[in-house]
């Protein structure tokens, strides 16, 4: 049995954005091992470039109640995940911690690393009197699911996505009672936002106000 790694915790910074991207990646290829419907769900991950991850960390990080921890073995990030304080519903005020992205690097899983980021999400959601702790993953995630349900995690909900092209056609369909109707109301509308975004960033022209409306 291999020695325990020395974990160092700390919060996650937009210089931060290249090893992230790498530890992202590195999870999302592992769980193409995991069958067909893990490798479908993969079909929801694109790699970003650099700025956009450093740009999407600074949104996330300006959140006041969101926090980013990164686990860090000798110099490298090798797991991170993600916190974030809610309401149990929007009626009342019951605080909940909401953990996501509980990424760990295949190269050091069962080293502890999950367990230790895991404690640190635990601290700060004590640390904003949060009573019940909720974690979300992919549900084709089998070595995560295993390891939430040995250490008392139970299932409480079920998380579905589509693209919003998809559920705009979709909607519209049933609206119309038409497929075709539909599919063609869709293409229209993305038309539409692309031919605003090249009028926005066109050189020498103001951004365009309204292009989606």
């Amino acid at each position: 049995m291999s020695a325990r790694p020395h974990i160092v915790l700390r919060d996650a910074d937009r210089e931060d954005a290249s090893a992230l991207i790498a530890l992202w990646s590195e999870c999302a290829g592992a769980s193409q091992d995991e069958g067909s419907e893990a490798f479908t769900q993969q079909a929801l991950w694109r790699e970003p470039g650099v700025v956009e991850a450093a740009a999407a960390l600074d949104l996330s990080l300006s959140r006041p109640d969101k926090r980013i921890i990164v686990a860090i073995v000798d110099g490298e990030i090798v797991g991170a995940t993600v916190c974030d304080v809610s309401t149990l519903t929007p009626i009342n005020l019951t605080r909940i911690l909401i953990v996501t992205e509980i990424q760990v690097s295949p190269r050091f899983r069962r080293k502890s690393v999950a367990m230790t980021l895991l404690s640190a999400a635990a601290t700060y959601g004590e640390e904003h009197n949060c009573e019940i702790v909720v974690a979300a993953i992919p549900v084709h995630s089998r070595e995560p699911h295993r390891y939430l349900t040995k250490i008392g995690f139970n299932q409480i909900a079920v998380l579905r996505a589509i693209q919003a092209s998809k559920l705009r056609s979709r909607l519209t369909t049933k609206a119309t009672n038409s497929r075709d109707t539909g599919k063609l109301i869709a293409v229209r509308r993305t038309l539409r936002r692309r031919q605003g975004h090249l009028r926005s960033v066109r050189p020498g022209r103001a951004p365009a106000v309204g292009a989606d409306d």
